[in-house]
């Protein structure tokens, strides 16, 4: 009887105890799809491994933190991936990934002005 008691009361602080640390200590997952700034979260200070991962950079300097990015930061991100995409000088697994990073960044959520409705970009939309 006294485990039907106990063990979900221990589950239950198990699960709530993430929540009630202090903002600080929760660390958001890293969710990198290359190098180390393509994808959410990042590895900075580390450098940028190569064009497409310094794009990435660029445009993680453009976000605010924990925000969202404006259209103009996520159409240059769209246009240095798409350059990336078409250089012969890079890998083909380089080039590939930039074209999955350029077509991704034409979806992605954008914040215009502080306090506007949040909007998907349209590809072929100029900010």
């Amino acid at each position: 009887m006294l485990c039907r008691t106990v063990i979900p009361l221990l589950l239950a602080i198990g699960i709530v105890t993430p929540a009630l640390a202090e903002p600080g200590a929760i660390v958001e997952p890293k969710m990198l799809i290359h190098g180390n700034y393509c994808g959410p979260g990042n590895n900075a200070p580390l450098p940028p491994i190569d064009p497409l991962d310094a794009a990435c950079a660029r445009h993680d300097a453009c976000t605010p933190n924990g925000g969202i990015p404006s259209r103009a930061c996520n159409v240059r991100l769209q246009r240095e991936a798409d350059a990336v995409s078409r250089d012969p000088k890079q890998p083909s697994d380089v080039r590939a990934m930039a074209g999955f990073v350029a077509a991704g960044a034409a979806m992605l959520q954008i914040a215009d002005e502080p306090g506007r409705n949040l909007t998907m970009m349209r590809p072929g939309v100029r900010p």
